[in-house]
Order: structure tokens, then C-alpha cells, then sequence
């Protein structure tokens, strides 16, 4: 594959790495390199924690072998290119599912882990690597660890969440969820305005593992933050029924001329999304797929931003402060006409998360897609920055591509700390951009 073709999902900023060497098996050393290097896994981080622009890419595609699944406990040994898709696939039809899975089954575990990712069930079940049992992780100065909770224990806590700084992550062990069958319990509820949505999310924790919102970024006024309440169970076994895979959906075919998001259609389908059913509440069974992954059936969907690419933005605030700050940053976005159709509303539970560097914490976590429209989005941006400092939250490396130095540093009061545990042939464009450093 050309060394072009190493972007991130969000299509910005510009990938350039002078070299991509693809690994084929499990290495017990490093390439050799004149640059820094980074592993890559599938791509699907947002902005440039996952590129290394003038250095090495270390393609972890080939790692994608199973190395043992128990399935009777449901423990899974994987190498770290192994795609969460490709999980499902193996231990669904066995009774077992994904602890934790983000919005996509495209993540390979490796960035999985390196981002801590976390999911609809964050209230319940935490952060991913709070079910990684270990792993395996190899220095560029030959070191090779075995890093769990208990052993190299600094170790584990400074590679979960560690954005692939650490050394490369080669394997890993994870404790999977039973489950009955492949099928969602889903409650679709809709509200009002931000208020309704605290009081349905309140109301939901205590007896559905899986709750997310969607929310409509362009209502304003008595209707600000209305959109609909997604709450969710694993249902029982149904028997045969049809499996609506998604691995193989049509491709969203090219790079539009100019993003396909804009003030032009924002609104209208924002509003059409709203309205979309004409009761309120709905109760029905879906398989998970389209429940969890419903963007996963477009291949290629980031190709509808246009040949500028499209900024993800997601920060969460603490509760303490979380309505205020939430309705004003709604309220910022709607009045510059901005945001998306893909705009998720999440409250994380109290699981504590067990990266150092770990996002996900207590409070309410906001996730927009902005079209890059250039310096009006920066600007923008930085509107909503002054939010969420404000409100002592913090915004997520893994769909960044632009946050400061200075607003990591406070994001992140366990920076400093980190810093031993970095790799020193390791660094990312986010990482030099954050902390000024070379590695």
C-alpha cells in the first residue's frame, strides 16, 4: 500500500510518513529507523494521534492472527492488528461479545488499547482496558514485557490510553462478555431539550447497560439539545434469524467536491432526523450491528466531507458543571451554523479508567463532526476549548488534530509523569504538537 494511503479518519491533517514498513509476524526487535517511528493499526483514529509525518509507520495490518480463545471463560489471546470485527465474527456465534466497543468494529486492539476506547456502556462497564488482561509490549531497545494490572503494573498503566507511545503493542489478552444471542433490546425515547435528556439518562443507568443520545446541534432556545434517547440489553437467545452483516455495505465511492455537511443541509437534516417517527417511543429487537456500528455499513462515509477532510470534536465535562457547560457549547455551535449530522450525547459513569492518560472520567461527553472549513472551524473550536476548560473537562486525543499545548497539559494533569514511560524512538504528530518534543 502507498505510503499515501496512511491517513487518518478524519482526513486531516495531511499524512506523510517517509517510510510505512509492514510487519508480517510478531518481532521480537524493531526496524531499524534514522526517524521516530509509530505503530499503525486501521486508521480509525480522527486526527494525528495516529500519524508520523516524516518518520516511520510501523503497519500492524499483518498481526492479525488469533493466539488462543477459551470458550468456556471467554478469555481471547489476539495479536494487536486484529480488528474488533474480526472478534466479533469468532466469538459472537460462541456466546461471547466485546466488553467495550466503540462506534466502529474497525479498530484494530492495539488502538483499542492505545486509545482506551470506551463505549455505550461506559456507566457500567468502563473503559476497554479495563478488560485487558494484559499485554505484550516490545522497546525500541529490545525490551520485551509482559505488562498486566499486577505485573509491570506502572507499565500497563502508562500503555492503556498511552496513544501507541510506550514501545509497540504486539498482543494482548481480554476477558470478553457473555451473552445469550445477537440481539438488542432497544428503547428509542425522544426529548424535548437538554433537561429531558439528563432526566431519561438518570432514569436509564440503573436498568440498561447500553445508553446513548443523538442529538439535534441546531436547535436552539426552549428545544436546545432535543433529539432522541437510544437505550439498550442484550436480549436472549431467538433462535435462527437473519444476520445483517455489515462488514460487506456499499462504499461511499469518492471524495466529494465539497463537503456534503453544510449550512445548506445541516439543518434540514437535523430536523428530518428529529421527526423521523411519528410516536415518541418505540420498543423493538435489532441485531447489534446496526445498533452499535450503524455507520460501519458505508465503507469510506469520511468521503462525503469533502477533499478538505472533517474535524471530530469530543469532550466531556464534569457533572458537576456538566448542564450548564453542555447547553453552552450546544448553544456556540448552533449559533455558528456549524456541527453535524452525527452528534452523540453520553454520560460516563464513576468506573475509574486505568490509563494514566486515559480520556473517558466522570461527567458528560459531547461528540460533533465539523466539516473543515478552515480558520471559522479553528475558531470555533477554540470557542468550544474555552468551555470545556472552563468546566475543568477535557477533549479526546484520539479525535483531535488541533488542541493546544497548553490545554493538553491541563487536560492531562498526568503528562509529566508519562513522559518517562514515552519510548524515546516513539512520537506522533499529536505528540510533538502537544508537547513541543521530538519523542
Amino acid at each position: 500500500m502507498s505510503a499515501s494511503n496512511y491517513a487518518s479518519w478524519g482526513r486531516y491533517p495531511d499524512s506523510r510518513p517517509a517510510d510505512v514498513r509492514r510487519l508480517a509476524a510478531r518481532p521480537t526487535a524493531l526496524p531499524a529507523a534514522d526517524t521516530s517511528m509509530l505503530a499503525y493499526g486501521n486508521g480509525r483514529s480522527y486526527g494525528d494521534s495516529c500519524l508520523n509525518n516524516d518518520g516511520l509507520l510501523i503497519d500492524m495490518g499483518g498481526l492479525d492472527r488469533f493466539i488462543a480463545f477459551d470458550a468456556a471463560t471467554g478469555i481471547l489471546e489476539c495479536e494487536a492488528g486484529v480488528l474488533l470485527a474480526d472478534i466479533l465474527e469468532l466469538v459472537v456465534p460462541q456466546g461471547w461479545f466485546l466488553p467495550v466497543t466503540p462506534g466502529t468494529q474497525f479498530v484494530s486492539v492495539g488502538g483499542a488499547i492505545a486509545n482506551d476506547v470506551h463505549g455505550k456502556n461506559h456507566h457500567v462497564a468502563g473503559t476497554f482496558g479495563r478488560h485487558v488482561r494484559s499485554l505484550g509490549l516490545l522497546r525500541s531497545d529490545g525490551t520485551a514485557l509482559t505488562c498486566s494490572p499486577n505485573d509491570n503494573a506502572d507499565w500497563f498503566a502508562a500503555t492503556v490510553g498511552g496513544l501507541g507511545l510506550t514501545g509497540l503493542v504486539t498482543r494482548a489478552t481480554i476477558a470478553l462478555k457473555r451473552i445469550e444471542g445477537p440481539y438488542m433490546d432497544v428503547d428509542t425515547l425522544r426529548f424535548s431539550n437538554l433537561d429531558a435528556f439528563f432526566d431519561i439518562s438518570a432514569a436509564s443507568d440503573a436498568d440498561y447497560e447500553y445508553t446513548v443520545a443523538w442529538v439535534d446541534c441546531t436547535a436552539r432556545g426552549n428545544k436546545l439539545g432535543r433529539g432522541w434517547f437510544m437505550r439498550a440489553n442484550h436480549k436472549p437467545a431467538l433462535g435462527q434469524q437473519p444476520d445483517p452483516r455489515r462488514r460487506g455495505g456499499p462504499t461511499f465511492p469518492f471524495v466529494t467536491p465539497v463537503s456534503m455537511i453544510n449550512g445548506a443541509t445541516l439543518r434540514p437534516l437535523n430536523t428530518l432526523y428529529f421527526h423521523r417517527k411519528r410516536k415518541p417511543r418505540s420498543r423493538d429487537t435489532q441485531h447489534f450491528q446496526p445498533y452499535f456500528y450503524p455507520l460501519d455499513g458505508i465503507r469510506h462515509w469520511n468521503r462525503a466531507y469533502g477533499p478538505n477532510g472533517f474535524l471530530q470534536y469530543q469532550c466531556v465535562v464534569p457533572h458537576a458543571d456538566a448542564r450548564a457547560a453542555i447547553a453552552e457549547l450546544l448553544e456556540r455551535i448552533a449559533a455558528a451554523g456549524a456541527g453535524s449530522f452525527l452528534s452523540v450525547l453520553k454520560v460516563f459513569g464513576n468506573v475509574e479508567s486505568p490509563g494514566l492518560m486515559s480520556f473517558p472520567r466522570p461527567g458528560v461527553t459531547l461528540a460533533l463532526d465539523f466539516p473543515n472549513r478552515g480558520p471559522e472551524t479553528f475558531a470555533l473550536l477554540d470557542r468550544l476549548d474555552e468551555v470545556v476548560q472552563a468546566a475543568g473537562g477535557a477533549v479526546y486525543p484520539a479525535k483531535d488534530a488541533r488542541m493546544s499545548s497548553t490545554a493538553f497539559k491541563q487536560y492531562f494533569p498526568a503528562t509529566e509523569r508519562f513522559k518517562a514511560f514515552v519510548d524515546p524512538a516513539f512520537s506522533s504528530d499529536f505528540w510533538r504538537r502537544v508537547t513541543g518534543e521530538d519523542s
